[in-house]
């Protein structure tokens, strides 16, 4: 009797439990719970994957061969402060390939004294420089290459990530797949061109200087459309000045909404990158404009300051992916380690630009390969069929079971009936995501749910043919089939496990409501079905079985 009572007790407890982790995923009965009940019970159910509750579906591929250029023109910039501290004047310095960096000098006396700071630039290696003997050409080695490339994708993932977590995307799923592509998979996104913009932008932040001595700016137009922004770089290319590039500033009309772009000359050295803030924020100015307010940390800050005190009554323009956000004139040394981005956006602009500069850019741009938006509507029809598949798939199993088992079959429903209530119950505690193929799992343990009760019945039916009584053959159907289900349900557990180490995004869905149908059908078939017929033993004598 104490093995009954403790069999029931623990089926109770499991069966209350289950219900209360489900009840937050059935949003209109748990928004109907009075506020004390849901400030007691979980907040967390079940999340829909993305082919259910829709969302954005993309794959991207990450410039390496960018990464590698970008590496290599920062040290160029290293290189030329370097050679500023060592006091050896150069003509040039410049990436003249993906991968190579060439020294110019005046004569050749030099070039002795360059070769040897290769010592400090130990991923490069020199390689004949042909036409002048006073050119140095240095070339990144094979293995740097490599590691820049997979330290991208790497560096990519982490970027992506950490904006879309501030971006509040629940349950996001965010992969590397193959060698140099990015599998990103926001359900439930209700601004998908919002969120893919604040996913692919680069995020690259530079101050560079204008060259205000040069007089070519004198001949820019004030302003051009901005479509034709290559069409006038493409104007005045042959003027630009060696170390110069003309960049653009965006500008928004506030009366009529029409955007403009303003030419400046910018010198390509980049002064200051985006690797040394600390934070940016969002911040309100005395005319209600937003703008951003970055800060640096104590290198950034102690450069920051060197840069402004060099530059007093000089433009410093803030570059932002190759488009100039402000470019304010430098009245006095900066110190304190602030700044600030002005410019002509929205609050919703501002806040995404704060949101990429706190995560971080990216180390190179990102090509979309697939992009899919899938409309919560379709989600809705997916969840509807899988549904209705459930019902259908039950009805049957209920109908065979009792038809064929009759009272025993009834028996069996309930352990069926239990073993989806414990398994939305599991899913809910573990803030599973359901997947459309995940629904193909629970109804493929529809069919399990009844597999076990099938293999048990078979065996109390042989007992009762060798005249045993019904508790006897009760509990000698349960003892001789334990061995046989417990094995039959170890060995699909461990290829359901397969699925879920092995799979990606779909097969995971599938692999997590598998092994979990499974595990509880082991409960509900030793111990739901168990109990039942244990009560109704010991409460009267059973001569007979209806099975």
């Amino acid at each position: 009797m104490k093995k009954v009572s403790g069999r029931f007790a623990l089926l109770a407890l499991v069966l209350v439990l289950s219900v209360v982790f489900f009840l937050p995923s059935y949003k209109p009965l748990y928004q109907a719970l009075p506020d004390w009940a849901r400030k007691v019970l979980p907040d967390k159910g079940i999340t829909l994957g993305l082919d259910l509750q829709g969302g954005i579906h993309m794959v991207m591929e990450v410039d390496e061969d960018r990464a590698v250029e970008i590496a290599v023109e920062r040290s160029v910039n290293s290189l030329q402060d370097l050679l500023v501290d060592k006091k050896i004047p150069a003509e040039s310095i410049k990436r003249t390939a993906p991968q190579q960096v060439t020294i110019q000098f005046a004569n050749g006396e030099l070039k002795a004294q360059v070769q040897k700071l290769l010592d400090e630039y130990p991923t490069f290696f020199e390689v004949e420089a042909a036409g002048s003997a006073n050119t140095v050409v240095w070339e990144l080695r094979d293995t740097e290459i490599k590691r820049i490339k997979d330290s991208a994708i790497n560096q990519a993932l982490e970027t992506i990530r950490n904006r879309i977590d501030q971006f509040g995307v629940s349950e996001p799923l965010v992969q590397r797949q193959g060698l140099k592509q990015i599998v990103v998979q926001l359900p439930g996104v209700k601004e998908p061109k919002r969120a893919k913009d604040l996913i692919k932008e680069t995020a690259l932040l530079e101050f560079k200087m204008l060259d205000e001595d040069n007089q070519l700016k004198m001949d820019f137009p004030a302003r051009v459309p901005k479509e034709k922004e290559a069409e006038t770089v493409k104007q005045f290319e042959g003027k630009i000045p060696e170390g110069d590039q003309i960049l653009f500033e965006r500008v928004v009309e506030k009366d009529t909404g029409r955007e403009f772009r303003v030419p400046y000359l910018v010198k390509k050295r980049v002064m200051l990158t985006g690797d040394v803030l600390s934070d940016a924020r969002v911040s309100i100015g005395q005319f209600n404009d937003p703008y951003v307010s970055i800060e640096f940390d104590s290198k950034g800050g102690r450069e920051f300051e060197r840069i402004t005190a060099e530059n007093v009554k000089k433009r410093m323009a803030v570059v932002l992916d190759n488009t100039i956000y402000s470019a304010p004139v430098i009245q006095e040394r900066i110190s304190g380690g602030r700044a600030q981005i002005t410019g002509t956006f929205s609050t919703q602009e501002a806040s995404d630009l704060a949101i990429v500069l706190r995560a971080g850019a990216l180390p190179a741009p990102l090509k979309i390969i697939q992009d899919l938006t899938v409309g919560p509507s379709l989600g809705q029809d997916s969840i509807d069929k899988g549904v209705q598949s459930t019902l259908i798939a039950g009805a049957i199993v209920v109908v065979f079971m009792i038809v064929y088992y009759r009272v025993s079959g009834a028996i069996a429903d309930f352990a069926l009936v239990l073993n989806l209530v414990c398994l939305l119950g599991a899913l809910s505690a573990l803030n599973a995501t359901l997947t459309l193929p995940g629904i193909a799992g629970i109804v493929l343990t529809i069919g399990m749910g009844v597999d076990s009760n099938v293999l048990i019945f078979e065996r109390i039916r042989e007992e009762l043919r060798q005249g045993k009584g019904v508790r006897l053959a009760v509990d000698g159907g349960y003892n001789k089939a334990l061995l046989t289900i417990i094995d039959s349900h170890v060995t699909t557990l461990i290829t359901g496990v397969a699925l879920f180490l092995f799979g990606t995004g779909p097969i995971k869905g599938f692999a997590v409501t598998l092994c979990l149908g499974i595990a509880i059908n082991l409960f509900t078939a030793l111990v739901g079905t168990k109990v039942i017929f244990d009560v109704r033993n010991q409460r009267s004598k059973v001569e007979t079985l209806s099975i």
